[in-house]
């Protein structure tokens, strides 16, 4: 059976994808910071049948990224990385001008440099994997101007990029950053208060398109949810 590991998995597009994925039988190792609603997200999906394995804790912290890695090897391999779990910096977000260092630093620590630590940690699982993938989240703030998202799509971009060049190195996995475009979440209610998200598309109307990337084995690349919505 094929395992995933996802990040950020307790709520939003994490929850949306474990879920997903334990429906077609994919086992789990799921991780996110809050323990009581990572539970949730796991009793959700292990109702599916398969096995759901859950490590609270934070992935900025290398030893709980090898943890997650030893779980899904205990379950069988890694065929599938999601690195999904990631933080804006500031809340709510703002211009450049009055953004806290250290609030950068710490979403540059977890949207980018945590995301490469845990796919060098299971980096020799994937190889081994019979189709191995890892499906970074992206954003349009990577490749757009938006006032006040600057902080956050510049590690975005970073992720884009450190994707892009991991695709060059590794030939033989698929690897795809996906921009999933605007969710009603609580980050994205966290980044802009105030703002009405009734007609923005829910986590669970956007996990279908990441799995039509398992599903064609598409390319490596940078993919739109829309895009990929639309194509099928």
């Amino acid at each position: 059976m094929a395992v995933a590991i996802i990040t950020g998995a307790s709520k939003g597009l994490g929850r949306a994808l474990a879920g997903a994925l334990a429906a077609r039988g994919w086992d789990l190792v799921l991780d996110a910071r809050g323990a009581e609603a990572l539970k949730e997200a796991a009793e959700s999906a292990a109702a599916h049948g398969t096995r759901v394995e859950t490590l609270p804790g934070d992935v900025t912290d290398a030893g709980h990224r090898a943890e997650l890695v030893a779980a899904a090897r205990a379950l069988g391999g890694v065929d599938l990385v999601v690195n999904n779990a990631g933080v804006l910096g500031t809340n709510p977000l703002v211009p450049l001008g009055a953004q806290p260092l250290d609030g950068f630093r710490a979403a540059l620590e977890a949207n980018a440099v945590a995301p490469l630590g845990l796919l060098q940690e299971a980096l020799p699982l994937l190889r081994e994997a019979p189709a191995g993938a890892v499906i970074n989240v992206s954003s349009d703030a990577a490749v757009e101007a938006y006032r006040t998202w600057g902080a956050y799509g510049a590690t975005k971009a970073a992720l884009d990029q450190l994707s892009a060049v991991l695709a060059v190195e590794e030939p033989g996995l698929r690897v795809w950053w996906v921009d999933p475009g605007g969710m009603r979440t609580d980050m994205l209610a966290a980044a802009e208060p105030g703002a009405d998200l009734s007609g923005t598309p829910t986590p669970e109307e956007i996990a279908p398109a990441f799995l039509r990337l398992l599903d064609r084995r598409l390319a490596s690349g940078r993919y739109t949810a829309a895009a990929l919505l639309q194509a099928w």
